[in-house]
Order: structure tokens, then C-alpha cells, then sequence
């Protein structure tokens, strides 16, 4: 390593002098040659201070230059990986547009003609072009890479009988918060890909940064339930960084987003459910999927369940199955904390969930009166 730093200081002292003594033949041409200088070579005194400085400038300086460029283009680089694959393309899609643009406005009209100021114009075309190529595609980076996902592989045959396309699922701040998403996902029901916009990312970690400590607990948990989802998936959740500056609610936000991808939305918000509904986007609520896989009661059924509080009513008893099903209990009151068989009367969905109604089997009731 010390060798190959040798050897590029010395090329280094090479470039220097050659440029020390380009530079010096300009700024004062020899006049009466050096003597051992060869013949076909012009030194003079100035030319020959020219070659010594730039060889020391060069041998000095120009490798601890390169090392500075060369951090440069790696922080440039590092800053550059940040940024989504979607954007660097649409950026540079757009820069070529704005160059092209450019180009056709200055050779179209005589603008190098006008005197004093025709170079700066160009320059400032140019450079207006660039800008709003630039700004113009990430706008519409997402119907830019919608054209591309359009144009089919070049060699390959589509089968469009056998391809299948999944609506991508956006998902919102509540259902990651209440991390039965995760178990849904590995349950492998879901088909797709999980869109998690980075405006969500932003609200779960200025939760999860409140000084509120139920606050803060739910922001943490919204991520590490994110954490989760990503192991457990691999390449179906994409993080994405659309945003929608001109709008202020985050809601609203997923609302456009979803439209913009032709997406459903994923939530547990009952009010986001209805303003989304509204505005013509499909909504997948986890809730509504939990009541739809509790096990069926019918009535008439039989089952044992133990009586954990009073009702509202009067005699009533509260009891609960293992999926958090609350069953009212007629003349139950009487049997706090006890275990006792009962028979479904009838059963009422809301929009809260589901509730069973039911009254101690006749025999219990017999059994429980003869007791006391």
C-alpha cells in the first residue's frame, strides 16, 4: 500500500509539473533558453519555476485533493442510496427531458446572436429546463413507473391466462398500532404487496417520541409490529416515500395515495373507513374481519361459561369466550365467578361486535335452586 502511495504521488508530481509549466509558458512566454534545456524543448527561467512548482503543488497537494473528492462522491453516494429507486429513476428521466427541451429551444432560435448576453441566456435555459424536468417527474413519478410496469419484458411472453395481479394494500397508523395485522400476514391470507407510506412511518415515530407514556407505548409498538411484518414477508412491503405536501391530514393523504395506486386502504378507523368509502376507495377493515371469523353460535346451543360481572339490567350476568365474545346471561347475577351451563337464546351483531344472549339451562337452574 505504501508503494502504490509512492507511485501516485510521483504521477501526481508528473501532472503538476506538466500543468506548472503550461501555465507559466502562458502567463510569460521564454525568452532566452536554459542550457541544458533540449532543443525542441522552450524552457526558460520562468517555464523551469513553473515545472518545480507545480511538481511540489502536485507531490503535495493533489493527493490529499483526490482523497477529498473522493469522500465527496461516496457522502453523494450514501446520500443518493436514501432516496427511492422510483425517484432516482424519475428524476433522471426528467433531467434528460429538461436537457433535450433545453437543447431544442437554444438551437431553435438565434440566442448566442444576442451580444453580451447570449452564453448566460443559454446557460440559464438550460439550467430552467433541467429544473423543471426534474421537479415535473418526481410529481409524477408514480404514473411515470405505472408506464413502465406496462411495457413487457423484452424476449419474454406473457401468459395473461395465468397471470394474476393483487391490489396493493396500504396500511394505516390504528391497524399497525393494533398488530393483529402481523398475525393476518403470516397466516398467509393476504395476497399482495403492503404499502407503508413514509408519512406513516413519520406519524408512528412522533408518537412513538410523545412525552405521553400510553402515547410513546403505542408508537413502539407500532414499529416493532412493523419490524415483524417486514421478516415475515421479505419482498411484500414496500416503503415508499409519496407524499402529498398540499395536504395537511393524514388521512386525506392515504385516501390520494390510494387512488393514485389503485389500492385498498387498511384500518381500523371507523371514520376513515366512512371518507374513504365516500371518495370511491375500497376499504379492508380488520375488525370486520375479526367478527367474521368468531365461531357461529345458533341458538338452542349449550355451552359452559364462567359469569365475570353483573349486567346492565337487572339479574343479568356477564360472561366472555375465549375470543372476546361478551354473552349476557340471564339470572346470572347470583353466580359471580362461577362456572355454570347455559343455553343461547338469541344472538345481536353490532357495530362493536358480536353479542350472545343466553339463560341458565334448566337443569342448572334446578340444580342451583336445590343447592341453596
Amino acid at each position: 500500500m505504501k508503494i502504490l502511495r509512492k507511485i501516485f504521488r510521483f504521477f501526481c508530481a508528473l501532472l503538476g509539473a506538466g500543468i506548472g509549466y503550461q501555465a507559466a509558458w502562458i502567463l510569460a512566454p521564454p525568452g532566452e533558453k536554459v542550457l541544458w534545456a533540449p532543443a525542441d524543448l522552450e524552457i526558460g527561467n520562468v517555464q523551469l519555476f513553473g515545472i518545480f512548482l507545480g511538481a511540489l503543488i502536485g507531490f503535495t497537494l493533489f493527493p490529499l485533493l483526490t482523497e477529498q473528492v473522493f469522500k465527496g462522491f461516496m457522502s453523494l453516494e450514501k446520500y443518493l442510496a436514501r432516496f427511492p429507486t422510483q425517484e432516482i429513476i424519475a428524476g433522471s428521466f426528467g433531467l434528460i427531458f429538461g436537457l433535450l427541451i433545453g437543447l431544442l429551444i437554444v438551437f431553435s432560435f438565434p440566442i448566442d446572436a444576442i451580444p453580451g448576453f447570449g452564453v448566460f441566456l443559454r446557460i440559464f435555459i438550460n439550467l430552467l429546463t433541467v429544473y423543471l424536468g426534474v421537479s415535473l417527474a418526481l410529481r409524477k413519478r408514480e404514473d411515470i413507473a405505472a408506464v413502465f410496469r406496462r411495457i413487457p419484458a423484452v424476449g419474454t411472453r406473457r401468459a395473461p391466462e395465468r397471470e394474476e395481479k393483487f391490489t396493493p394494500k396500504i396500511l394505516d397508523t390504528s391497524v399497525i398500532i393494533d398488530g393483529r395485522i402481523a398475525d393476518v400476514c403470516r397466516s398467509g391470507f393476504l395476497e399482495g404487496t403492503l404499502v407503508i407510506p413514509e408519512f406513516i412511518l413519520e406519524e408512528l415515530r412522533h408518537i412513538a417520541d410523545s412525552s405521553d407514556l400510553l402515547k410513546r407505548n403505542r408508537g413502539r409498538r407500532g414499529l416493532d409490529i412493523l419490524n415483524q411484518i417486514q421478516k415475515d414477508l421479505d419482498s411484500g412491503v414496500e416503503i415508499i416515500g409519496t407524499d402529498f405536501e398540499e395536504i395537511n391530514q393524514v388521512d386525506s393523504k392515504l385516501v390520494r395515495l390510494a387512488q393514485n395506486l389503485n389500492g385498498k386502504i387498511m384500518t381500523n378507523d371507523y371514520n376513515l373507513n366512512k371518507v374513504a368509502e365516500l371518495q370511491g376507495v375500497e376499504v379492508l377493515n380488520v375488525n370486520e374481519l375479526a367478527n367474521a371469523v368468531k365461531p357461529v353460535v345458533l341458538p338452542g346451543e349449550e355451552m359452559r361459561v364462567k359469569i365475570v360481572k353483573e349486567g346492565k339490567e337487572q339479574g343479568q350476568g356477564v360472561a366472555y369466550l375465549d375470543d372476546g365474545t361478551m354473552i349476557v346471561v340471564d339470572q346470572g347475577k347470583n353466580y359471580l365467578n362461577e362456572e355454570l351451563g347455559v343455553v343461547v337464546t338469541s344472538i345481536l351483531q353490532t357495530a362493536a361486535g358480536r353479542m350472545i344472549f343466553a339463560r341458565l339451562k334448566n337443569d342448572e337452574q334446578k340444580e342451583r335452586t336445590g343447592s341453596q
